[in-house]
C-alpha cells in the first residue's frame, strides 16, 4: 500500500483543480446574488406594501426551504417542467445565487434601516430624488456597516458549495469523492480536503478582519 503522504502527494493536483472550480461558482454565485440582494432589500425598505410583501415573500420561502432542495428542484424538478436541459453549474450556480441572495436581502434591509432616517430627509431637503438620496446618501453608509455581514455570507456560500456534489459539479467535494472511490483512502482525502476548505475559509476571515479595521477608522 501506498504511505498516506504519497497517496497525499498524488491527490493534491485534483483537489487543487477542485478548490478552483469552488471558488469560481462562490465568486459568481455572490456576484449575482449582491445583484439580487440589493434588489429585493430595497424593495423590503420601499413604502409599497406590494414590493415588501414579493420581498417578504421571496426572502421567507428562500431562508425556508434546505438549499438541497432548491438544487434539486432546478436540477431536476425545472427542466421537465420548461422542457430544456439546465447544465449542472449553471443550475449550481443559480441555486446558490438565490439562497444567498435572500440572506443577503436581509443584510441589506437591516444595514439601510440601520442609517438615521434624518439623513434620508435632508438629502430630499437638498433637492434629491429618493433614488438619488438612497444611491449616494444611504447605500454608501449603508455598505460600510456591512461588509463583515457580506465577507461572512461569502464564507456560507463557499461551504455550501459542497452540496453541489450531489449532481456532479467538479468542486473540491466531488473531486474528493472522486479520489477515494479510486484508493479507497478516505481518512487521508478527506483531512487533505478539510485542510483546504479551512485555508479558504481562514484566508476570508483574515480578509474580514482586516477591512471591520479599516472601516473602524
Amino acid at each position: 500500500m501506498s504511505s498516506s503522504w504519497d497517496v497525499i502527494v498524488d491527490a493534491l493536483p485534483v483537489l487543487a483543480q477542485g478548490s478552483v472550480v469552488t471558488l469560481k461558482i462562490t465568486v459568481i454565485s455572490l456576484f449575482f446574488a449582491l445583484l439580487i440582494g440589493l434588489l429585493f432589500g430595497l424593495m423590503s425598505t420601499s413604502r409599497s406594501k406590494v414590493l415588501r410583501g414579493i420581498a417578504t415573500a421571496y426572502v421567507d420561502f428562500l431562508r425556508g426551504t434546505p438549499l438541497l432542495v432548491q438544487i434539486f428542484f432546478i436540477y431536476f424538478g425545472l427542466p421537465p417542467v420548461l422542457d430544456i436541459k439546465i447544465p449542472e453549474t449553471t443550475a449550481g450556480i443559480l441555486a446558490l445565487s438565490l439562497n444567498a441572495g435572500a440572506y443577503l436581502a436581509e443584510i441589506f434591509r437591516g444595514g439601510i434601516l440601520s442609517i438615521d432616517k434624518g439623513q434620508m430627509e435632508a438629502a430630499r431637503s437638498l433637492g434629491l430624488t429618493h433614488g438619488k438620496a438612497m444611491r449616494l446618501v444611504i447605500l454608501p453608509q449603508a455598505v460600510r456597516r456591512m461588509i463583515p455581514a457580506f465577507v461572512n455570507q461569502f464564507i456560507v456560500t463557499l461551504k455550501d458549495t459542497s452540496l453541489l456534489t450531489v449532481i456532479g459539479i467538479r468542486e473540491l467535494m466531488n473531486s474528493g469523492e472522486i479520489i477515494i472511490s479510486g484508493n479507497f483512502r478516505s481518512f487521508e482525502i478527506w483531512a487533505v480536503v478539510a485542510v483546504f476548505y479551512f485555508l479558504m475559509i481562514y484566508i476570508l476571515s483574515l480578509l474580514s478582519r482586516s477591512l471591520e479595521r479599516r472601516f473602524a477608522k
